[in-house]
């Protein structure tokens, strides 16, 4: 059969090398492979596939059991414990603590389950060191140094199958029929679909750990994160001890959940109250800090946002994000500007979320707005306030999902006032229990409807 050339970026297949790959613009990419048989029998020759059976939706089967891990984060992100017969794929930068985190858990799991780690990238020497670092080293986990797929896939399937089996990483993994090397796309889709089908078969749940671009995707072909059942990335700032475990793909749970956990030298603690976690070194009465109340998957997160806005003695003056979309800051200060008549555009303007945490929903736009006018006219937003809302591009602030849950956790954390979006109708008809059970009833709440109306309190004279 005639080789092909695939790009090792992102799988994209040409029927002659190039030195450019068309499809994502990588550079000397493209190398050679020689596919395996391909030819179906029953499909223009040999006999005929078997008639599969099909049933209905309504069946009497009971949902899949879950196994919990010991490690309260970890059992949450993954929807409440592990599924048997699962595939887990875990991705993030290097030293992030992906290996440090799965070691942990499978020591917590081998005291009730058999468990095997199997590591491509280290010898058994260097896991037993980090065991010891962590105080695991009595744990009765399997461990084993291997790469070569078929050995693996020969000793899983021998005896009785273990209840979690751990590969770090699929990237060290390679299939001897396959004449390209380790790390390849085709090398991971290969070696990742026989994992992941014996463990279907087998009824073990199977951790895959993946390696990240300098994009932070997952390396590979992408089609590496359809085949998995959970795709769980662990993020965090190298400066801060804080890690996020979160969920971007779950069929066994909520998508974008996250857990957070606290790196120290005994490895990974979970953080059971992240808000306070967070808040724990913010100082009120500062110009240009904001308390955001936000939500991540199921749970409700306060962070704070800080910003600060200078002259700027540039051409083009500099815009530094961390932690936030900068696209949806530029369009906050293109509305304050538009909208507003505000002068922001000749600034410097700097915007960071403490503690390494990266906010994504729009919620977070009213805050962001906040800290911004708050830094640009020396005036604090009150330090027991919390901030919330979107703002659409004709300055209008629009009402953001999961309210009540969001007042709770400034409630629980002592905040007495809440800067929130006007209230729809249908909100507005709450009884005087639901609005007490999310926290209405004991914190004042001042609803905003356009940003001109923010930008009223931070003028001289106004309070914020």
């Amino acid at each position: 059969m005639s080789s092909r050339y695939v790009c090792q970026e992102c799988g994209a297949s040409y029927v002659r090398w190039a030195g450019k790959c068309e499809a994502c613009n990588a550079w000397n990419s493209i190398v050679e492979e020689t596919p395996p048989e391909q030819v179906p029998k029953g499909l223009g020759g040999g006999k005929a596939g078997r008639q599969i059976d099909f049933v209905g939706l309504d069946g009497g089967s009971e949902p899949p059991p879950r196994r919990l891990t010991g490690i309260a984060e970890l059992d949450r992100v993954c929807g409440g414990g592990l599924v048997a017969g699962s595939a887990l794929l875990v991705g993030g930068d290097p030293g992030i603590g992906k290996s440090t985190l799965l070691l942990q858990a499978v020591a917590a799991l081998a005291a009730q389950a058999e468990c095997v780690y199997i590591s491509g990238e280290e010898a058994i020497e260097q896991v037993r060191l980090r065991a010891r670092r962590l105080g695991l080293h009595g744990a009765p986990v399997h461990l084993a140094a291997a790469t070569a797929l078929r050995d693996i896939v020969a000793s899983l399937d021998h005896g009785e199958p273990p209840a979690v089996v751990v590969i770090d990483s699929i990237q060290t993994m390679y299939l001897d029929s396959l004449d390209s090397a380790p790390g390849t796309v085709a090398q991971v889709r290969s070696c990742a679909s026989e994992l992941i089908r014996l463990a279907k078969r087998r009824g073990f749940t199977l951790f895959l750990v993946g390696h990240v671009t300098k994009d932070g995707q997952i390396a590979g072909p992408r089609v590496l994160e359809h085949m998995v059942d959970t795709v769980l990335y662990f993020e965090g700032e190298r400066g801060h001890p804080f890690r996020i475990l979160r969920s971007v793909k779950n069929r066994f749970g909520a998508t974008d959940e996250i857990g957070v956990f606290e790196m120290s030298d005994a490895g990974l603690t979970g953080v059971a109250n992240p808000s306070a976690l967070f808040l724990a070194e913010r100082r009120g009465n500062v110009s240009g800090s904001c308390v955001f109340a936000g939500i991540e998957g199921s749970r409700p997160m306060l962070v704070e946002i800080q910003a600060l806005v200078a002259p700027s003695a540039l051409g083009t003056p500099r815009r530094a994000v961390i932690g936030w979309d900068s696209g949806r800051l530029a369009m906050i200060l293109a509305v304050l500007d538009a909208r507003c008549g505000l002068a922001l555009a000749g600034n410097d303007v700097y915007l960071n979320v403490a503690g390494g945490l990266r906010i994504s929903e729009p919620a977070a736009d009213l805050a962001v707005a906040a800290a911004l006018l708050s830094s640009a006219n020396d005036i604090p937003v009150e330090a027991d306030m919390v901030v919330f809302g979107e703002i659409g591009l004709s300055g209008e602030v629009r009402a953001v999902s999961q309210m009540d849950g969001r007042l709770k956790e400034a409630t629980k954390l002592g905040f007495a006032q809440a800067l929130v979006p006007v209230v729809r109708r249908q909100a507005a008809n709450r009884t005087k229990a639901a609005r007490a059970a999310s926290g209405e009833g004991t914190i004042g709440i001042r609803r905003i409807g356009h940003v001109q109306d923010l930008v009223s309190l931070f003028r001289p004279g106004g309070k914020a």
